[in-house]
């Protein structure tokens, strides 16, 4: 599992903290905080950062806020985080919003009455956590699964095969892993006939949308079967062992 942008709102205290701009990079990871307390913070990160920008030492100007956006885009961090109350920044223009949709760069406004403590020892949190869990992922597929999150991988792979994966096969697929190819168990499994099953696994492995060849077809479908239920599909063939 990796932290990433969009996880920021839904961590243990920090709902208050809200998704401005640039929702198209949401999927960016966070490697760590970083309050930003120079006009220019290129020399101090190293990319993957979730940079807060609070105006307490430094006038930030509408313009400013820009350049922080372009400069995050060029040195690769994660996102930007403005503390927004009347003492400093008051509000965020929209232009500025705007411009992180453009950029793809994740824009977050964080309330000044929300401690920055308590902010980046959630995030610390979690990020020792995320690796932890990637520490003790079981297989590749749950590796590939945390680095990419369930739904960007959902979103690629129907994008790739043309039809929604969760589909009507699914359980065809996992009989068909759990049983080795073995029709006859198959069909045992799944309580019809081997002959439904022979037609079901010919319709898989038939023609694939785009020309593509079906049987390779066949093996991309059961390659994304493999990636969307990775944990309930080994648990399903270990008791098959």
């Amino acid at each position: 599992m990796v932290l990433r942008c969009r996880d920021i709102p839904a961590l243990p205290g920090l709902d208050a903290i809200r998704l401005r701009g640039g929702a198209s990079g949401a999927d960016r990871p966070v490697r760590w905080p970083y309050v930003a307390e120079n006009r220019s913070f290129r020399d101090w990160v190293k990319g993957g950062e979730l940079v807060f920008v609070t105006g307490i030492s430094r006038h930030r100007s509408p313009q400013n806020l820009a350049e922080c956006l372009y400069e995050g885009r060029e040195c690769g961090i994660s996102g930007l985080v403005v503390l927004t109350g009347d003492a400093y920044i008051g509000l965020l223009p929209s232009r500025l919003c705007q411009l992180a949709d453009e950029l793809s760069l994740p824009l977050f406004e964080q309330p000044y009455s929300l401690p920055m403590v308590d902010v980046t020892e959630a995030i610390g949190r979690a990020i020792v956590s995320a690796e932890r869990q990637d520490g003790a992922a079981r297989t590749l597929a749950d590796a590939i699964v945390a680095d990419l999150g369930r739904e960007r991988l959902r979103v690629l792979v129907e994008r790739y095969l043309g039809e929604d994966p969760a589909g009507t096969d699914g359980e065809l697929l996992d009989a068909w892993l759990c049983h080795r190819g073995n029709q006859s168990l198959m069909a045992e499994a799944l309580g019809c006939h081997r002959n439904t099953i022979r037609n079901r696994l010919h319709r898989l492995a038939g023609p694939a949308p785009g020309g593509r060849d079906g049987h390779e077809h066949f093996k991309t479908r059961l390659l994304a079967h493999l990636l969307l239920d990775a944990e309930g599909l080994a648990s399903r063939l270990q008791e098959n062992i």
